[in-house]
């Protein structure tokens, strides 16, 4: 047999995927958030070569249920509160598919002028949406790591405009700084672009895990006086501990004197400046270099879409861009944008479309209350855990996010670190709810973040439980310690 197989097919199995995905959205709430397996148990389970001889869909139906579904963790459950959601909503699953079956791949202007133009005017759409003023421009890159890589690479062509040519080599040694509760991508952005984990200061944060701006302006000038060369300043809005905002003005306003570059990372609450009584929060972004902000983390999109946004997005293309002979067209040319200049990708998915989709269905009214439903319930959390024995909250719940522990007075800091790693690890047994953590201020952190476009008030009632199970199966654990 030659060719694919026919449109007919198409019907017949993209039907009978959309149906197992309809079923499997409908049964969502039954199923444990956190996959019942162990490393090793499912790859045990695949045969050592790929079938010689073609398998029937039904085979591969069973397989779906057999080896698939209960391996998943799964991220659309109302109960997943762990790290940050990412939403597989219905208008985002039907433009992945359709993205998918067009198959554009956005190398250049003439390689899907749908993809890339529809590319420009999905930044547009989304800077406006959070209020970024009309001369930001930008992308749609895969991930928020990928995306602040490309930022900081900007960043260091600014610095060292040779670079591209030379290297580093011979240059006095770059300085990133963040602070101390900035995202692990920042440190790889780092390493990947030869500044090293020697290049990367970590700023301490105040009582509000901010950045203090004092600590950041001392920092640069001991690096200047060392023969150092500050290149960057990365500041968070919505740090991945606590969802904290470092002070974007007072640093912009740094920035500007020490003619640094800033890069804005507000990959999980950028959505949220769409809100008018939440845009305060981000008042001096508009003055960053660069932003990043995930609609696939709070905006309901699947996996992969990013918006990375610039001020100036010559820098970028200065900083990437590489035209062999074989890409050059009079489009190009004549200056049309060739999104393969601005970052790593030359071929580049078609991730426009289901943002076009989502953001037409929902509307932006309908994206901005179901961000208030979150944050409500994130408020309605928190008053709830205060109500608690022994419940601190650690930090501000300015968001979708609560981080919290159980702080029993006669325990010390060790106990109580031990006593919430098993709440935790109790909590994620249960099955109704998938709790992650983290460390604030040297505690061992809970960290619940509502995200999920089907949780409720009624799944807040069922964490409690499962939490209060926790705890106690956790103080009958310790007591039966020898």
């Amino acid at each position: 047999m030659n060719g694919d197989f026919s449109p007919d097919t198409l019907r017949a199995w993209g039907g009978a995927a959309v149906e197992r995905l309809a079923r499997y959205f409908e049964t969502i709430e039954s199923r444990p958030v956190l996959a019942r397996t162990t490393p090793g148990e499912l790859v045990a389970q695949f045969p050592p070569y790929a079938p010689e001889d073609p398998e029937p869909w039904e085979a591969i139906e069973r397989d779906l249920d057999r080896l698939v579904e209960p391996n998943l963790t799964h991220w659309q459950h109302p109960g997943f509160m762990a790290y940050f959601a990412t939403n597989g909503s219905v208008p985002g699953i039907v433009g992945e598919t359709l993205a998918a079956g067009y198959n554009q791949v956005g190398i250049l202007w003439r390689t899907s002028p749908a993809s890339n133009e529809m590319e420009q005017a999905m930044v547009r759409w989304l800077a406006n949406f959070v209020g970024l003023p009309a001369d930001f421009d930008g992308q749609l890159a895969d991930t928020a790591s990928a995306a602040s890589l490309i930022a900081l690479a900007a960043a260091r062509e600014q610095a060292f405009p040779d670079v591209r040519k030379t290297g580093l080599s011979g240059q006095p040694p770059a300085v990133v700084y963040a602070s101390e509760m900035a995202h692990s991508s920042i440190d790889k952005a780092c390493v990947v672009l030869g500044l090293g984990i020697s290049g990367l200061r970590k700023i301490p944060t105040d009582a509000e895990h901010r950045m203090q701006v004092d600590a950041l302006e001392a920092a640069i000038a001991a690096d200047r006086a060392a023969g150092r060369k500050p290149i960057a300043v990365v500041a968070t809005a919505g740090t991945t501990a606590v969802a904290s905002i470092d002070p974007l003005p007072e640093i912009a306003a740094l920035c500007r004197k020490e003619g640094l570059w800033l890069h804005v990372d507000a990959a999980y609450a950028g959505a949220a400046a769409s809100l008018p009584e939440k845009s305060p929060l981000f008042a001096g972004w508009e003055e960053a270099d660069s932003i990043v902000w995930n609609p696939h983390k709070w905006l309901f999109l699947p996996l992969e879409c990013t918006g990375l946004f610039f001020r100036r997005m010559e820098r970028v293309r200065r900083a990437f861009s590489v035209v062999p002979t074989y890409l050059e067209t009079p489009e190009g040319s004549a200056g049309v944008r060739e999104y393969m200049d601005y970052g790593i990708q030359l071929g580049r998915r078609f991730r426009a479309l289901k943002a076009w989709i989502l953001m037409r269905t929902f509307g932006s009214k309908g994206l901005r209350e179901r961000l208030r439903s979150h944050i409500d319930l994130a408020l309605q959390l928190e008053e709830r855990l205060r109500r608690e024995p022994d419940v601190e909250i650690l930090a501000p719940v300015l968001f979708s996010v609560v981080v919290f522990r159980f702080a029993p007075a006669g325990l010390s800091e060790p106990e109580r670190d031990a006593l919430n790693q098993r709440v935790l690890e109790a909590v994620n047994r249960d099955g109704r709810s998938f709790l992650s953590h983290g460390v604030v201020k040297g505690k061992y952190a809970l960290h619940a973040a509502i995200g999920s476009l089907r949780t409720e008030e009624r799944h807040l009632d069922a964490f409690l439980d499962s939490l209060r199970s926790g705890r106690a199966l956790a103080e009958t654990v310790k007591s039966s310690t020898p």
